[in-house]
């Protein structure tokens, strides 16, 4: 008979499963706690690394209807449950496991596709979704940009062609217009002025 312990263990991986949209696999026999947390660390907060019963996972994989993970469960298993970048959280693992032989990346799945590790370590090999966008974001503003140094170039070859900035001659001319009305009513002023002598 299951335990209450056990039941609500089976509920909470069942659920990080749910919501995740990636998961990787791991072995870390031989790892510290201190190792264990630099892991956790490195993984970001929208990563779960947890250490897992294999029994109870087993039946909480197929309670969420994960069968990436069928036959990969034993020895001490922990399970990556990402709910956020994908590509980075594989990365970081790779790393770890780079850095920390004990790590041993063994299986995963990505929005239901099962994942063996070399398809992890290709995941990680993947840009992020920050550099993605990015790239993205520069190829829809570069037409644009291209717009606009040719408008430049346009208007600096006008200039250049009629010796003077249009937007310059402008003001040039309405301060020529005000000192003309501003000496035309001057000089009623002063026409009387030399009539009385």
């Amino acid at each position: 008979m299951a335990t209450p312990a056990k039941v609500s263990a089976v509920a909470e991986i069942t659920n990080d499963f749910k919501e995740s949209n990636a998961a990787v696999l791991t072995e870390y026999r031989g790892l510290t706690v201190a190792q264990l947390k630099q892991l956790r660390v490195s993984l970001g907060q929208d990563t779960k690394f947890s250490v897992v019963k294999n029994t109870l996972t087993a039946i909480a994989a197929k309670e969420a209807g994960v069968e990436a993970f069928d036959g990969d469960l034993s020895g001490p298993t922990a399970i990556a449950f990402i709910k956020g970048d994908a590509v980075a959280a594989a990365k970081s693992l790779t790393d770890f496991a780079k850095a920390n032989k004990q790590l041993v990346i063994k299986t995963g799945y990505f929005e239901g596709k099962a994942l063996n590790a070399s398809e992890v370590a290709a995941l990680a090999a993947l840009e992020s979704r920050e550099l993605q966008l990015a790239k993205v974001a520069g190829v829809l503003k570069a037409p644009a940009a291209a717009a606009a140094r040719i408008i430049d170039a346009l208007r600096l070859k006008l200039e250049e062609e009629n010796g003077a900035p249009a937007a310059a001659e402008a003001p040039a001319a309405e301060e020529a217009a005000e000192v003309q009305a501003e000496a035309g009513a001057e000089a009623p002023a002063e026409a009387p002025a030399a009539e009385e002598n």
